[in-house]
């Protein structure tokens, strides 16, 4: 890759290394220049540019990025877990798709990272639970390309050809129904019994558990044996056991109990701190543990970790609890700024805390489709058919098939049409009763009936039928306001189009606009803060307005020019 002062003359193609504002002129870093790019920085008297221009043997870092992203998540089966994000300036990311665990190899990962400066891959730490749409881990290419043979090899070393697990996956908790033995001497208070319960079924409903079926005994091995049968008749697949005595050794009450009722005891203690006296056991085929007491607490400890892996259909066998060492340090130290008993979780929005697990944005999809269509001439544009059904269906399967969180369609002129047209995608709806007025009364209506958690919007127009998945797809990846990319809008061979993605911020002006004219006032008072998106087609620029451009949608159609 070529890097360094380019005449702006030669620059057709070079990718921006800084970025150019001049008057009304905004040139972000990374953007691609083309002719007419290269005619407008002429014409505002720029006679050079930092730029860089790719060599063969480089790939641009979208690429790179994607490439590595891909590998790392394995084979597109649902195996890993993991969805794989649109790329954007260099980066891509994986997120989970399910609640669950997350595993990774270490030392494939730094493997890849050895491998050359260009390509970084960041994970969460192994074991780590996680929620759909956290993050998990994200390739950045740091310049603007990385060298083939580097990504080639990257992409070997986590393509397993084995038919190992992915390198990065989500271990899915898969509920069942857990059994708990209490036992109780005499003046153990059944507030504390109460207090274990409590915890317990606080920590089972986390991980998508029922409550725990429950027996309580004496404090002695023959009634432990009796009650582990029971919960076993019961159906339960792991059983715990929590003593009114804290377990001091293998031999002690609890284990001698498990083994009393046919089961192997396999290791005792761990080096997690609290969790110290963990008891890790077998009966018939089913885990089994002995509670230290920390259990009975909220509070983060040991037995949370086992718990997790049990549940997410882990095997625990003694060599994964003694290697839980580092990091098992989880008692709280007062030179922690921030204990975990008051860490919050953070999202992904401007607002977001380094502290929380980051998130994909949640953007919501919001569909235009109230508009009266007078240019149409007497139909109602939206229904008209396009590739064997409604138009409008073209554009909200579209919308679903995105990363966007939720999608809802506003409804105004013939809205038992509109909606009936839409039948079995089961998308909400939202109606427009003032939809004469004009396009902005249809965003006011549907930017009002968002969810309040969302981090932003993407507005479809209804009549864009060509619009892909994977549009909608890059203008989440490229969302990132703390980066200054707070409105994001997907551009054809440098001309503008839609759809817009705006984050939460702009919601209350959105809502002030009035009449029939969009959104475009507000890209003119932001123009630092929008970022354009290239798209490899057209589709972005394509409305059905009239019934000449309906004619050639059917005709591009009707030639099986692939839509998406």
């Amino acid at each position: 890759m070529n890097f360094g002062a380019l005449p702006v003359a030669e620059a057709e193609g070079a990718l921006l290394a800084h970025s150019v504002r001049q008057g009304g002129l905004s040139f972000k870093k990374g953007r691609r220049l083309s002719a007419e790019d290269v005619a407008v920085l002429r014409a505002a008297g720029i006679g050079s540019v930092i730029a860089a221009t790719l060599e063969p043997g480089d790939l641009h870092e979208d690429e790179a990025a994607a490439r590595i992203a891909r590998a790392l998540a394995g084979p597109a089966d649902g195996r890993s877990g993991a969805k794989v994000t649109a790329a954007f300036t260099g980066r891509c990311n994986l997120v989970a798709e399910d609640r669950g665990l997350f595993l990774v190899e270490p030392a494939r990962i730094d493997a890849v990272n050895a491998l050359h400066e260009a390509i970084t891959v960041a994970t969460l730490p192994a074991f780590e639970p996680v929620e759909p749409r956290q993050m998990l881990a994200t390739v950045k290419i740091i310049p603007f390309s990385a060298p083939a043979a580097a990504v080639e090899q990257a992409v070997a070393l986590l393509e397993d050809p084995s038919g190992r697990e992915p390198a990065a996956r989500v271990a899915a908790f898969r509920p069942r129904q857990v059994g708990l033995v209490q036992t109780a001497l005499p003046g153990t208070k059944p507030a504390l019994l109460e207090k274990g319960r409590s915890a317990l079924d606080a920590r089972l409903s986390a991980l998508g558990c029922p409550p725990a079926e429950e027996r309580r005994c004496g404090h002695d091995a023959a009634a432990i044996a009796a009650a582990l049968h029971e919960l076993q008749d019961a159906g339960c697949g792991l059983l715990l056991v929590s003593g009114a005595s804290a377990i001091v050794d293998r031999r002690d009450v609890v284990p001698a109990g498990i083994v009393a009722a046919g089961g192997r005891i396999a290791h005792f203690g761990m080096p997690v701190d609290p969790g110290n006296l963990l008891l890790l056991a077998e009966l018939d085929g089913r885990p089994v543990l002995g509670l230290p007491g920390c259990a009975r607490a909220p509070k983060v400890n040991g037995f949370d970790w086992v718990l997790q892996r049990l549940i997410a259909d882990l095997p625990v066998a003694p060599a994964d609890v003694t290697a839980m060492g580092v990091g098992g340090l989880l008692k709280e130290i007062g030179g922690r700024p921030l204990p975990r008993a008051e860490a919050v979780e953070g999202g992904a929005g401007e607002d977001a805390e380094a502290a929380g697990p980051k998130r994909l944005p949640r953007i919501a999809a919001l569909v235009l489709a109230g508009g009266q269509g007078r240019r149409m001439g007497g139909p109602n544009k939206l229904l008209l058919p396009y590739r064997g059904e409604p138009l409008l269906r073209s554009v909200v399967r579209a919308a679903q098939e995105s990363d966007a969180a939720e999608v809802l369609v506003v409804t105004g002129h013939q809205r038992e049409a509109v909606k009936a047209a839409l039948a079995g995608l089961a998308v909400p709806a939202v109606h427009n009763p003032d939809y004469a007025e004009g396009l902005s009364t249809s965003l006011k209506a549907g930017l009002a009936a968002l969810a309040p958690e969302v981090d932003g919007v993407v507005v479809l127009l209804g009549d864009m039928p060509r619009v892909e998945p994977a549009v909608i797809d890059k203008l989440i990846a490229a969302f990132d306001p703390l980066e200054g990319r707070a409105i994001c809008q997907p551009s054809w061979h440098g001309k503008r189009g839609n759809p817009v993605l705006f984050a939460r911020r702009f919601f209350a002006e959105l809502k002030g606009l009035g009449g029939d004219v969009g959104a475009k006032p507000l890209l003119a008072d932001y123009p630092e803060l929008v970022c354009e998106v290239p798209v490899e087609r057209d589709s972005v620029l394509a409305d059905v307005d009239t019934p000449e451009a309906y004619r050639a949608l059917s005709e591009e159609a009707a030639k099986g020019i692939p839509q998406r």
